[in-house]
């Protein structure tokens, strides 16, 4: 499979920050390419002893398709400790976040464990609902062996860390090889402006559209990463999302509709539509992560597997190509009545080996090098979102993180949809972060 890595040539002290970011994941990434399938895998749980007993409470957050892979998982755990008592709650992702806040706030029903998505983790810590496990039985005596994009989302400036990255992903851009053929292109486009130019032929000369997009704005961060910029600047604590070099690249984004290489977006269920777009062969384009791949192999249109072509991310109009880090850990409630047996439950959930058997079973990116072995690897769709990883963005740390979207989503879409230019979306957003979320931060415009 393709992937296009363009260097960063940028001075600043953020850009080079964000160089030295992803030069330490490609080196990280490198070292596990060259490893044998003989990996051996590290952090396990196998060999601990430990007389923890009680029962544990977990809120799975992964969804339908993959809580049957976790249940299996758990009652394992359960055979190898029988004084543990796992309770398996599945929650509905998009619930979560605020039915944790509500149970915390109430008192009552509060989960033990919870998978918690990368964006939510340093604010649910700030606010002290989440269990330091710094020197605890769940987290290893340091960081080293994960992906250092994974360890930025569990770390406070305190040195606490709140999480263990259970699994992590990055967006990629997913094409159709049959496409692609009947309209003459030979690969898939390593900058936006290239893409514009191929979804553009693709419809004139096949009628398929060129590239459907997602208006959420996670799906916004490839084009704002591509002009090297980001929504805000922790360490200046600056908000950028409608600097320059942002409206630049959600201009972009909003020139593929507007020029018709891109239909426009619906206003409700756009990831749908984007998905089942992409899946019958009405798009030929999309970007996507790795959690979409099951869904689109069960369409007819991409029954031979090798029809899905993977590519990173293009690069934009600095040259450099980036994609946002996604993902999610497992995080202890600071109230779990068993906070021993919940740290054993989250180590076991989270070890090298549970990680390949995830992999391997769903499709998802490990934390851990050492859980890319050969096995994991050998599959073009994970390696090829393995690979797409090394252009991949450590999301800002901070509490409010979670929170930034909320306010940017009606003007992304809007935006999208030709309904506010990309500067005064943007500005309106900045603005709003200013009043509400992010007061003691300068706005750059």
């Amino acid at each position: 499979m393709e992937s296009h890595i363009h260097p960063d040539t940028s001075d600043s002290t953020g850009r080079a920050a964000r160089r030295g970011r992803t030069a330490a994941l490609a080196a990280a990434l490198s070292l596990t390419l060259t490893a044998t399938a003989c990996t051996v895998l590290g952090g396990s749980a196998e060999d601990d002893a430990s007389a923890a007993s009680g029962s544990v409470t977990w809120w799975d957050t992964s969804g339908e398709a993959e809580a049957p892979h976790f249940a299996k998982l758990v009652a394992a755990f359960e055979k190898k400790h029988p004084e543990i008592d796992v309770e398996h709650v599945t929650v509905p992702f998009d619930q979560a976040q605020q039915k944790f806040l509500d149970a915390v706030e109430s008192g009552r029903g509060i989960p033990d464990v919870l998978r918690a998505d990368v964006g939510w983790t340093i604010g649910f810590a700030a606010e002290g609902h989440l269990a330091d496990l710094t020197g605890t039985p769940a987290l290893d005596a340091d960081m080293s062996g994960f992906l250092p994009t994974t360890t930025a989302s569990v770390t406070l400036e305190n040195g606490g860390v709140y999480g263990v990255p259970q699994v992590t992903d990055t967006l990629a851009l997913l094409y159709n090889r049959r496409i692609f053929e009947e309209a003459g292109i030979s690969r898939p486009p390593s900058t936006w402006k290239d893409l514009k130019d191929v979804a553009l032929e693709i419809k004139e000369k096949t009628g398929a559209e060129g590239i459907a997009l997602n208006p959420d704005p996670f799906f916004s961060l490839p084009f704002l990463y591509g002009e090297e910029s980001d929504l805000v600047d922790v360490g200046s604590r600056t908000i950028t999302v409608a600097s320059p070099d942002s409206v630049r690249g959600v201009a972009t984004a909003a020139d593929l509709v507007s020029s018709g290489a891109a239909p426009k977006p619906p206003e409700k269920d756009a990831y749908a539509a984007m998905q089942n777009a992409f899946k019958s062969g009405e798009a030929a384009m999309m970007i996507n992560g790795p959690w979409a791949t099951a869904d689109i192999f069960s369409s007819p249109e991409f029954e031979d597997r090798d029809n899905l072509g993977i590519a990173a991310v293009p690069a934009g109009g600095s040259g450099t190509a980036g994609s946002p880090t996604g993902g999610h850990n497992l995080v202890v409630s600071a109230e779990a009545e068993n906070p021993d047996a919940s740290y054993l439950f989250v180590k076991y959930m989270t070890d090298a080996k549970r990680q390949e058997s995830t992999a391997l079973a769903l499709g998802l990116l490990p934390t851990r090098t050492a859980a890319y072995t050969g096995k994991v690897l050998s599959d073009p769709v994970r390696n090829s979102f393995y690979l797409a990883l090394t252009k991949a963005v450590a999301r800002p740390s901070l509490p409010e993180g979670g929170q930034l979207f909320v306010a940017l989503q009606p003007h992304y879409t809007a935006i999208l949809r030709g309904e506010e230019t990309a500067r005064e979306g943007l500005t309106r957003t900045a603005e709003e972060w200013s009043d509400g979320l992010l007061p003691g931060y300068s706005v750059e415009r």
